[in-house]
């Protein structure tokens, strides 16, 4: 916990690459991290992962020496402050598609009077021993990205993005082909136009802007860098694990077929 670097890189918009954690065990992110990721993120929207495993994944990310962040499941008060009680160094949060949206996962985030948070003292405060230096810490360090993956964020994006108290925004790119009728053609001139539309936005403005690359494939992911996204997740860890098993088995049978 306690991660200043991301938030600095953020605001000056420097690049900063990280991946997607879905399998709740410890080794994935020891794993992943010796990769050279700036950050990791344990997702709890779309998989089974536990609050207990969360703290321990948490926990296990940041021995590491890089940022623990959460996906959490939704834009809702209570799963906020109990991943951040656990110790994330940030949140990002789903479907942020109004101003609205945007203001509560601040307010949700963050201690009166920034915020409406409420106080627990668990592994983020030292057990009780350390809130005054963490309520210092969320004030300057806290790091809130909010996840653009609808049509209708697209079309109130200059107002989210002037929200104070956010750091960043992430495109989610199969939720916002879905948005449009086509889930997963993000390939789409519609999809290309809302992503024209997201890019020319953060680029007039002073906010990170961000991409998962959901294929393990460098190229993409040089693609989006040379697109001028700065905040990059790359693919998911189980992606990462079956598609080199599956790209080596595959040079296994073709050696043998030969």
């Amino acid at each position: 916990m306690k991660n200043k670097l991301l938030k600095e890189k953020l605001k000056n918009k420097e690049l900063t690459i990280g991946s997607w954690i879905t399998i709740g065990h410890p080794t994935i992110p020891e794993i992943l991290a010796q990769a050279g990721f700036d950050w990791l993120v344990i997702d709890i929207e779309h998989t089974t992962i536990d609050l207990t495993m969360v703290q321990i994944l948490i926990s296990t990310i940041q021995a590491q020496g890089i940022a623990a962040l959460v996906r959490v499941s939704k834009n809702e008060e209570v799963i906020i402050k109990k991943v951040l009680d656990a110790g994330a160094d940030g949140i990002i949060v789903p479907m942020v598609n109004t101003v609205e949206d945007a203001q509560n996962a601040v307010a949700f985030a963050k201690y009166p009077p920034e915020g409406k948070r409420g106080v627990g003292l668990a592994r983020a405060q030292e057990y009780g021993t350390g809130f005054e230096i963490y309520k210092r810490w969320v004030k300057d360090h806290l790091v809130v990205i909010v996840q653009i993956e609808h049509i209708d964020a697209i079309n109130n994006l200059e107002e989210i993005i002037c929200v104070n108290g956010i750091d960043g925004t992430i495109i989610g790119p199969y939720d916002l082909s879905g948005s449009l009728g086509i889930p997963g053609e993000y390939n789409d001139l519609r999809v290309v136009k809302a992503l024209d539309e997201y890019k020319l936005a953060c680029k007039n403005s002073n906010i990170s802007m961000g991409y998962h690359v959901i294929e393990p494939n460098y190229r993409n992911l040089v693609d989006k860098i040379d697109e001028g996204y700065n905040f990059i997740a790359f693919s998911t860890d189980f992606l990462f694990l079956g598609e080199k098993a599956k790209n080596e088995m595959n040079l296994v049978k073709l050696q043998n077929n030969n």
